[in-house]
């Protein structure tokens, strides 16, 4: 079964609902301050009601500036989609303000890519509004290439309304068998998004799902985590209680990516902020930067390379690599492949984007039919890592 078949495989929930889901537990705050200047938002993950945004009053220095003339932007010809209308009632509790997902407001790097990626986030929380405002359809409005980030936000509104009102997954299953099919990749990673707002910890309540892919759902937690946890994740370097060695690896895939945005897509900064972390858990992290690399883009080719440099360096260049290959075969599978996803993919992957997509196809096939635990998606991350190294070393 290849990848693109399995992610349209949807299973049949074998518990009543989310049911598995965990509080997380809360750590003390370490008093002590992280080793440079930190500038990331101290707010914690936001509460289900709608918080005022404060406005920005100062901006952060920023990162200098490697991009180059001939870096690719994104086609910014069709306008960004409309608002979807905001629900009254209960619904309204869920509504999310786009103003928060600001990089000032959030205070991250700023950088030539800022625009760039606030699209993404933005879009996230258009896809997100748009379901819990029973207009998913908005989600299509979205431009082609930020749609993807919509149905990750759908996602999390899927996963959220489950929780709530007890449905044993059916939305999400909806979504994924329906207008969801080309993105299952974004949606699982919009499920932990959901779990992480809610104060909650994804565990079984996403089984109702794709039995491999819902592993991803750890690595939206971690991306939630850090983007709204930034001084306690990045700045003191904390992950969630009680996970196991599987579940924090996946968890700092989702904080790789998430370094991508924090930084603004800096390599330079990038490359400095993963040299904080202890080195065990940065082959994770290094995957999911080379995940948000190729799949929101931001960098120019130099960049890219000097990102593949680093991570030589550090060890890790296979790990970069992977991450690259599982947002190739997301954005292949989507049928919308960008100019900047084409661009990355010969820097960090050594390869065009069908090629590095079949490496997944081909660690999935060899797992057989039954994969779904923790175990066996490591196992799909270490076949992607060994077809790329085969391809490094016959080329």
């Amino acid at each position: 079964m290849s990848n693109a078949e399995g992610t349209r495989t949807v299973a049949q929930s074998d518990d009543a609902g989310t049911a598995g889901a965990a509080a997380v537990p809360e750590d003390t705050p370490d008093p002590a301050p992280p080793r440079r200047p930190e500038p990331t938002d101290a707010a914690g993950p936001p509460d289900l009601a709608e918080h005022p945004v404060p406005q920005e009053s100062s901006s952060p220095s920023p990162r200098p500036d490697f991009s180059e003339p001939g870096s690719p932007e994104p086609d910014l010809s069709k306008p960004r989609a409309s608002a979807p209308s905001r629900p009254n009632g209960v619904a309204r509790l869920l509504w999310q303000n786009p103003a928060r997902v600001g990089f000032g407001v959030r205070r991250f790097r700023l950088g030539p890519a800022r625009e760039r990626l606030e699209d993404a986030e933005r879009s996230f929380t258009t896809g997100f509004n748009a379901v819990v405002a029973g207009e998913a359809e908005r989600i299509d409005d979205l431009r082609e290439d930020l749609r993807g980030f919509g149905y990750e936000g759908a996602g999390m509104a899927c996963a959220t309304l489950d929780v709530l009102t007890l449905t044993g997954g059916r939305r999400l299953r909806e979504l994924l068998s329906g207008p969801g099919i080309r993105y299952p990749h974004l949606v699982h990673m919009g499920t932990g998004r959901a779990y992480a707002r809610m104060r909650l910890r994804p565990m079984w309540g996403v089984r109702s799902v794709h039995p491999l892919l819902r592993w991803l759902a750890h690595d939206g937690f971690g991306f939630h985590q850090g983007f709204f946890s930034a001084d306690r994740t990045v700045g003191r370097q904390r992950t969630a209680g009680l996970m196991d060695r599987t579940r924090r690896a996946i968890f700092d895939q989702g904080l790789g990516r998430m370094l991508w945005f924090h930084e603004c897509a800096g390599a330079g900064d990038v490359v400095l902020r993963i040299a904080e972390f202890p080195a065990g858990r940065r082959a994770d992290l290094w995957s999911g930067v080379g995940l948000a690399a190729t799949y929101t883009g931001g960098a120019s080719a130099t960049d890219l390379g000097r990102l593949a440099s680093a991570a030589a360096e550090d060890g890790f260049r296979a790990h970069l690599a992977q991450g690259c290959a599982l947002a190739c075969a997301s954005r292949l599978i989507s049928a919308v492949v960008p100019e900047h996803t084409v661009a990355a993919a010969p820097v960090l992957c050594g390869a065009e984007v069908d090629e590095a997509a079949a490496w997944t196809d081909t660690a999935l096939v060899a797992l057989g039919h039954n994969a779904h635990s923790g175990d066996h998606y490591q196992a799909w991350r270490a076949g992607i890592r060994k077809a790329w190294a085969r391809r490094d070393r016959d080329s």
